[in-house]
């Protein structure tokens, strides 16, 4: 059963003009087994995608390199860039998430056109996979990217609206030599970006990203000549990720869950995959608007007031909510209660864990001690990282840990594929609930509790570098207690009975600030020292500039 509120649900593929070449419905005409083996249907329409593409369609030289599929387990099937790739030099345009900025100002339809030269230069002539979420600027930027892949030889399979971790599935489940989705993810409406992904679904490596951006710098593009430039098609393969996620899951009883995508990439396929699954689904905000008039697209305690609500009222199970990309979840249980970051990531770690037998777990330099203690509980360990689900990935598999994520809803579930995702990690979260027979509130409400405080700093992006070094000597004369500094990723002061954290974003123009102690009055009192010292180099940076 499918309700949904205050909107009228629209069974279709896509509210794109993108042209549905392959197309399988209705879903609820099939059975609801679960195997840990692909369904029929899921290597039915597999088979229909590969004979489509081998037949020719997407032009004769395509025919000649069609798509191949890539060995299930990623770890096998990596190759890693060599040290050579170094000696390019750290990238200019490349965030903790890909490109992003303000649509014509930082991130132009000149920029997507170069951007798509470049990763067609250094992967060579064969088939991109291309997307994009539901921002008004979207298509610009596609066909700005498709073009310039297509000058440099390479083949577009443009996929229409999808969730991020929808075109990283597919990128790797179709053979392709990369994929692109158009997005900012949770940023505001008027931004938007670019974000590059490997054959295997992980995130381009930062040495990757630094390769590519010599090429921009260098302007080495490897021009086609006339008769050798790529083709571009439309086709809709969505349903690969739909059985592909359902298939992963047989629930013992049915969950009341309502979702809210956020007017979101997630609007269309996330009810579908829980409905396919046996839930009765409540869909609030489903309805692709790139303006994002419900709601912000980063779903935070203080903008999913109306998911938290809904649960209340409608005696649902449990809520889920995803940014505008769908790359991220937040979780409010059965009580209307939104889960803290931290608690869920902490929680769905551990039964990973039992399973295994211990194990190791990634996640970044911004996660709580509670994440620490949880896994040490099951006899796990912790490896931290930079933020940015391309550093939790590239981790997950240089490491063989069998789970990774940040403390912001993206998490990476390396069995399935290697990008963080939403609708994956909710629809997990959820199984893992069933599984242990407990309600949300049980299932998270073990684990050990930190408060953690999080602020940010508007500073302007060529200051940062200044006003990193400043704080470097600033911060560990500035706190009692210092018991040591991580600073893979800006700065983390590790002080008896908790921890500060200074970084520099790496998709907003604002220093971020993260503070974590037992009592919540220690805490705050750490975050307002560390946000006083951060304004102080900031209008010192601003001063001498």
């Amino acid at each position: 059963m499918l309700e949904v509120v205050g909107q009228q649900r629209k069974r279709m593929a896509w509210p794109s003009p993108s042209l549905a070449l392959i197309s399988m419905r209705p879903l609820s005409s099939l059975g609801s087994s679960r195997t840990s083996e692909p369904s029929k249907r899921y290597r039915l329409i597999s088979m229909m995608a590969r004979a489509f593409f081998s037949s020719g369609v997407m032009g004769g030289r395509l025919a000649q390199r069609p798509f191949k599929r890539v060995p299930r387990h990623p770890r096998t099937r990596l190759n890693r860039p060599g040290p050579e790739l170094d000696a390019v030099g750290p990238p200019g345009i490349f965030g903790t998430s890909g490109i992003r900025g303000v649509f014509n100002e930082e991130v132009t339809a000149e920029l997507a056109v170069e951007v798509g030269m470049a990763l067609a230069t250094l992967r060579g002539p064969g088939p991109y996979t291309l997307a994009h979420d539901a921002r008004k600027t979207g298509m610009a930027l596609a066909h700005a990217f498709s073009a310039g892949v297509m000058a440099c030889g390479g083949d577009v399979a443009f996929l229409g609206l999808l969730p991020t971790g929808a075109l990283a599935f597919l990128t790797r489940e179709l053979g392709a030599k990369a994929g692109c989705i158009i997005t900012a993810s949770h940023n505001p409406p008027e931004y938007n970006g670019l974000k590059l992904f490997r054959s295997d679904s992980s995130p381009l490596w930062p040495e990757e990203e630094s390769r590519l951006e010599g090429v921009l710098r260098s302007r080495s593009f490897r021009r086609s000549g006339w008769g050798e430039v790529g083709s571009y098609r439309t086709l809709d393969v969505s349903d690969l990720y739909v059985e592909a996620l359902a298939d992963l899951v047989e629930l013992k009883r049915r969950w009341k869950v309502v979702l809210d995508p956020g007017c979101g990439s997630a609007s269309l396929l996330a009810p579908r995959i829980f409905e396919e699954v046996g839930c009765e689904v409540i869909a609030i905000n489903n309805r692709p608007d790139g303006s994002f008039p419900a709601r912000s697209p980063d779903p935070r305690p203080d903008t999913v007031s109306e998911l938290m609500s809904c649960v209340r009222e409608k005696g649902a199970d449990v809520g889920f909510a995803y940014d505008g990309d769908a790359d991220r979840m937040v979780i409010v249980d059965e009580k209307g209660n939104f889960v803290p970051f931290d608690v869920a990531l902490a929680a769905f770690a551990a039964p990973r864990l039992r399973g295994v037998g211990g194990g190791l777990i990634i996640t970044t330099v911004e996660a709580s001690y509670c994440v620490d203690e949880a896994v040490r509980a099951e006899g796990g360990r912790v490896m931290r990282t930079k933020v940015g689900d391309k550093h939790v990935s590239r981790e997950v598999v240089r490491s063989g840990a069998i789970f990774g994520g940040e403390p912001c809803g993206a998490w990476v579930i390396p069995e399935v594929h290697l990008c963080a995702d939403g609708i994956l990690a909710s629809l997990m979260v959820l199984a893992a609930m069933d599984g242990e027979g407990v309600r949300p509130s049980e299932f998270f409400g073990w684990v050990p509790r930190f408060h953690t405080v999080r602020e940010k700093v508007p500073c302007p992006n060529e200051l940062k570098g200044a006003v990193m070094e400043d704080l470097r000597e600033l911060l560990p004369t500035c706190f009692r207690g210092v018991v040591g500094l991580i600073d893979i990723d800006g700065l983390r002061l590790e002080l008896e009975g908790g921890w500060v954290l200074v970084r520099p974003s790496g998709t907003e123009p604002v220093v971020r600030i993260t503070a974590e102690a037992r009592g919540v009055e220690e805490a705050r009192s750490l975050l307002l020292k560390a946000r006083s010292l951060v304004e102080e180099a900031v209008e010192k940076a601003l001063s001498r500039s």
